[in-house]
Formats: structure tokens, C-alpha cells, sequence
């Protein structure tokens, strides 16, 4: 860029400050003298709304309507989990365990052959397909003691929960 062109265009920006910043001065002189020709009336009290039962019963039945459009909503996405999908799947999740903190290991029955998948962020690998089908166990989450005998409760976050409620 040529340096007449330069000085040319500074000239311009400083030009239009200078402008902008002497018409908020004339704006700040006037402001006081246009204000002063209006008169000031007293300031009337407010009128407050009278609070009564109707205004009180309307708020109740409008937090009750909510509230029943948002339970109505998570039943609604409760029954309608599997909307979408035809018939008996062919394709199920076994079960599966975590291996890391979005690392997972999933047994998956596709007809009658099980696969086992390793599953991380962004790939799914096939780990190994089983010739026989594992038909998986219902999950103790029981942990030995130190001696080797098993404890009297189970050790998983559930049961210590419902045994702390009395359930």
C-alpha cells in the first residue's frame, strides 16, 4: 500500500472520530436544556394488584399443569423406547463391562452367533467370535474379604442403598 494512500485513509479515521466525538459533546450540552423545559409532575403511588384466591388458585393450577405435561412426557418416553423398531431384533447386547473410563467390552448375540467387541470413542473392534453361545450369569457384585470369605451383603451401590433405607 502506497504511503500517500496510508496517511490518506488515517486522515479519514481520525477525521470521523473528531466528528462522532464532538456530536456526543453537543449532545451532552443540549440534553440538560432540553430536559429542563419539561415540568415534573408528582409522582402518583402505585397501584398494586389485590392478591387473592382467584390469582393464587390460577398460579396452583398452572404449576400443577406442568408439572403433569412433564410427567406425562417422561412416560411418554418411557413407552415409547423401542417405537421404531419391527418385530423380534436379531440383534442383542448380551452384556457388556467397562474397562476404562469410555472404554467398553460388549457380548453381542447377532441370530445364534455371539461377537465380542471392544467399544472406545469414535471405533468398534471385533476382539472375538464365539463358537458357542455364553449364556451370562445374573451379576452377584459380591467381593471376598481379605481372609477369603464371602461377605454377608453385596457390595454394589444398589443393595448398600436400599439396605441404608431399610428397603
Amino acid at each position: 500500500m502506497p504511503r500517500t494512500l496510508m496517511l490518506s485513509v488515517i486522515r479519514g479515521v481520525a477525521l470521523r472520530g473528531l466528528a462522532v466525538t464532538v456530536a456526543i459533546g453537543v449532545l451532552c450540552l443540549a440534553a440538560p436544556m432540553v430536559l429542563a423545559a419539561e415540568k415534573f409532575a408528582a409522582p402518583e403511588p402505585a397501584q398494586s394488584p389485590a392478591v387473592g384466591a382467584g390469582s393464587l388458585m390460577q398460579v396452583t393450577l398452572s404449576l400443577l399443569l406442568v408439572l403433569g405435561i412433564v410427567f406425562a412426557a417422561a412416560w411418554a418416553t418411557r413407552r415409547l423406547r423401542g417405537f421404531g423398531r419391527f418385530g423380534n431384533s436379531s440383534l442383542q447386547v448380551v452384556t457388556d463391562l467397562a474397562v476404562g473410563t469410555k472404554e467398553r467390552v460388549v457380548l453381542v448375540q447377532v441370530g445364534k452367533q455371539q461377537l465380542l467387541l471392544g467399544v472406545a470413542p469414535g471405533r468398534v473392534n471385533t476382539l472375538h467370535v464365539l463358537d458357542e453361545p455364553v449364556v451370562p450369569q445374573p451379576s452377584t457384585n459380591i467381593t471376598p474379604a481379605v481372609d477369603g470369605s464371602m461377605p454377608a451383603h453385596p457390595a454394589d451401590f444398589k443393595s448398600i442403598l436400599k439396605r441404608s433405607l431399610g428397603l
